[in-house]
């Protein structure tokens, strides 16, 4: 499952600022109902939900925050680029700097878990994680993200 199959380049963001997970996960929640997707409260409410449940700051400065909706019709990705890492109770305590809100309908199933893995694994890649820190480009973000920029290069 390619990342561009859910992830709009509008839907990147960089250069965010804030100081907690809370204000991060309410800005991205904001962002979502700025696109008219779902309502920013539902949003809200329901990734930090599931925050609660346990972290989804999976390590190396990345969090997968995610849930599902019953009014989405499809899989949707939304990415924020920190300027400053902030604290997100990650698996290995690192503060988190890269964060790639999932959302997905309620009867998503495997098709949300595939997008969950594909994005650990692309977000597992050390030397793609640096080319994305060192961008303050959405555009080439996006691009770094669904590999694009291999692809424009051949």
């Amino acid at each position: 499952m390619d990342l561009a199959t859910f992830l709009d380049r509008q839907n990147v963001l960089v250069d965010i600022e804030v100081a907690s997970k809370k204000q991060l996960l309410q800005l991205l929640a904001n962002h979502v109902g700025d696109t008219h997707l779902l309502d920013a409260r539902d949003v809200f409410n329901t990734v930090f939900q599931r925050e609660k449940l346990g972290s989804t700051g999976v390590g190396g400065g990345v969090a997968i925050p995610h849930g599902k909706f019953p009014d989405l019709k499809e899989i949707v990705g939304y990415v924020a680029k920190l300027n400053e890492p902030i604290e997100f109770d990650s698996l290995d305590d690192a503060p988190v700097d890269i964060v790639f809100l999932l959302l997905a309908p309620e009867d998503a199933g495997a098709d949300h878990l595939k997008a969950l893995s594909r994005i650990a694994r692309v977000l597992r890649d050390p030397a793609r994680l640096a080319q994305i820190r060192a961008s303050s480009d959405a555009e080439e973000i996006y691009a770094l993200l669904t590999d694009t920029l291999a692809s424009n290069a051949a």
